[in-house]
């Protein structure tokens, strides 16, 4: 078997020869900002491979995802007061893995896996010096999952805010029932002429008002 460390630095060498002079034009040409939407694209097919249990593709797609790492740390390396490359990017996130993992690298004793999640917020929330559920979400993600993340981000800080269930979801609901809930939500929402992104988006500004108002408190 190949040694996974020489075929990384293969990878590292190519991307510099690309981004070197003499090397692509358009590899030369490109940014932080116009290569964003490939890391959104790159991220999307490698999620559909897993979902149809293509592993020739999940191999092939999250090659793509790496090499995004890769061209964006090129770059970075370039910056003319702050540089850095893939080396310091791999040092950071191992350090914080191991930081945020004391049950593993250190004496600390969970219970279960939701133990180590609420371990891994509280120390994320402390190492940033958060004080908001808010802070830290990125708002441009698609609303459902700028949604999901706001309210158990919310529940994690203890915060006693309510939301309206015109839907009442049965207890032992199951996944693909809730699927087509949400389907028939979308369904109506479009025969209504009603874009149900802004529609979530413009309640989301609501949540986050009441997340802001208890946290004031």
């Amino acid at each position: 078997m190949s040694d996974p460390t020489s075929q990384l630095e293969a990878l590292r060498e190519v991307m510099d020869q690309l981004r070197s002079p003499g090397g692509c034009p358009w590899d030369a040409e490109q940014s932080h900002e116009t290569l964003l939407k490939y890391l959104l694209e790159e991220s999307y097919e490698f999620i559909e491979a897993v979902e149809e249990g293509d592993r020739q593709a999940m191999r092939e797609e999250l090659g793509d995802v790496l090499l995004q790492v890769f061209f964006h740390a090129r770059m970075a390396e370039e910056h003319p007061t702050d540089p850095f490359n893939v080396e310091d990017v791999a040092k950071v996130v191992a350090e914080k893995l191991v930081r945020r993992h004391s049950h593993v690298f250190a004496d600390v004793k969970v219970s279960g896996s939701a133990e180590v999640l609420e371990n891994w917020e509280a120390q994320k929330a402390a190492e940033k010096g958060r004080v908001s559920a808010t802070e830290g979400v990125p708002l441009g993600q698609p609303a459902i999952a700028l949604a999901t993340k706001l309210i158990y981000r919310a529940q994690k800080y203890g915060h006693q805010i309510a939301i309206e269930h015109p839907v009442k979801l049965a207890p032992g609901t199951t996944e693909k029932e809730l699927g087509q809930v949400l389907l028939g939500v979308l369904d109506q929402a479009l025969s209504l002429d009603i874009d149900p992104e802004a529609a979530l988006r413009s309640a989301i500004k609501g949540y986050i008002g009441e997340i802001k108002k208890y946290e004031s408190k």
